[in-house]
C-alpha cells in the first residue's frame, strides 16, 4: 500500500556501511526519477552515482546532515554507501522548480520499497563538489540523495502542544519526527 511505503520513507542519517549497494540498483532508482513528472517535460535533471566509499567519503565531507542537531554527522561504520547527486543540466532549456522533489521522492520511496533508506540533503557544499565529482561547469548542484540499509529507527510522533517541529534524538539514538495532525493543516 502507498500510505505504508511513504511511512517507511523516512530521512535515515544512519546506515549500515557493511552492506553495499549496487550501480544496478542505483540505475533502478534513476530510472524511476526520469519517468516521474517533469515541469513543461524539459527533463533538464542528471544525475552521478557513487557507489564506491572512496567517492562516497568525499560526497559525505561535502554534507551537512542534520539541520536541528547541530555538529551532528554520521560516524565511519554508519556513512551512506551510495548517493545520487542530483544536478540541473545549465545547457538545457527550462527550469527545474519542482523536478528535484519529485524526482528525489520517486528515488526514495524507490529505495524504501527495496528495504533501503536514504536522505535528500540539500545543505551541500556546492563550490567543493563539483570539483569532488569531477563534473564540468554546465551542471548546477541541485540536492544529494544519501542511501544505504538504515542502522537506526525513525519514529512519527504528532507535534507536541508547544507546537514544536523540530526533530531530536532521545537517549537510546531513536529519531524522533514531529509530523502536524491531520486537522491542524486542512483549512476547510
Amino acid at each position: 500500500m502507498l500510505r505504508d511505503l511513504i511511512v517507511r520513507n523516512r530521512s535515515y542519517r544512519r546506515f549500515d556501511e557493511s552492506k553495499p549497494i549496487g550501480m544496478d540498483v542505483l540505475r533502478e532508482l534513476v530510472d524511476l526519477a526520469r519517468l516521474s513528472a517533469s515541469g513543461g517535460n524539459m527533463q533538464s535533471l542528471k544525475f552521478y552515482l557513487s557507489v564506491e566509499q572512496e567517492k562516497n567519503n568525499a560526497i559525505n565531507d561535502c554534507l551537512k546532515w542534520a539541520g536541528y542537531l547541530q555538529g551532528w554527522g554520521p560516524k565511519q561504520g554508519e556513512r551512506a554507501t551510495a548517493f545520487i547527486v542530483m544536478v540541473k543540466d545549465k545547457e538545457r532549456a527550462g527550469s527545474t522548480a519542482y523536478d528535484e522533489g519529485i524526482a528525489a521522492q520517486s528515488i526514495l520511496l524507490g529505495a524504501a520499497e527495496k528495504g533501503l533508506g536514504g536522505c535528500m540533503l540539500g545543505a551541500v557544499d556546492r563550490k567543493k563538489l563539483p570539483g569532488v565529482l569531477e563534473i564540468g561547469e554546465q551542471y548546477e548542484t541541485l540536492l544529494v540523495v544519501a542511501l544505504g540499509y538504515p542502522s537506526e529507527t525513525v519514529v512519527i510522533e504528532e507535534v507536541d502542544v508547544l507546537g514544536d517541529i523540530k526533530y531530536w534524538r532521545d537517549e537510546q539514538s531513536v529519531h524522533h519526527v514531529p509530523k502536524r495532525k491531520l486537522n491542524d493543516i486542512i483549512i476547510k
